[in-house]
């Protein structure tokens, strides 16, 4: 909602277009690592993946440099237990659970104005 759903509109044309995306990224990621959704340093919205432990506010390790706002984990040990090997049931099962007031507020009061989303 909000200018989060504005920007997500601008940038992918609909909700549903970015789930796809953010989606594709966790799914085709090798290995382990995560998904994640953030702003890029020209206030614009992105969908990169990384490795491991790895985030995209460390310098070069991400497609793009970006202030995450929404992070899914895809290693193993976040799902295996219920999933086994079937990381695409994980992360559309994970969109139930999305606390998208959140996201909103850390988009609105952090990563839209070039600041990261400190820890709680």
């Amino acid at each position: 909602h909000g200018t989060l759903r504005d920007a997500i509109d601008k940038r992918w044309g609909s909700t549903e277009e970015m789930r796809k995306k953010f989606t594709e990224a966790a799914i085709t990621r090798f290995g382990s690592g995560w998904a994640w959704l953030g702003v890029k340093s020209d206030g614009t919205l992105d969908i990169v993946s990384t490795a491991n432990q790895d985030n995209p506010l460390m310098t070069g390790v991400a497609e793009q440099d970006l202030i995450p706002i929404l992070g899914l984990d895809v290693w193993e040990h976040a799902y295996y237990i219920r999933y086994q090997n079937r990381r695409p049931e994980y992360i559309e099962k994970w969109w139930n659970v999305v606390n998208w007031d959140f996201v909103v507020h850390c988009y609105d009061e952090y990563a839209s104005k070039g600041l990261p989303v400190p820890i709680t």
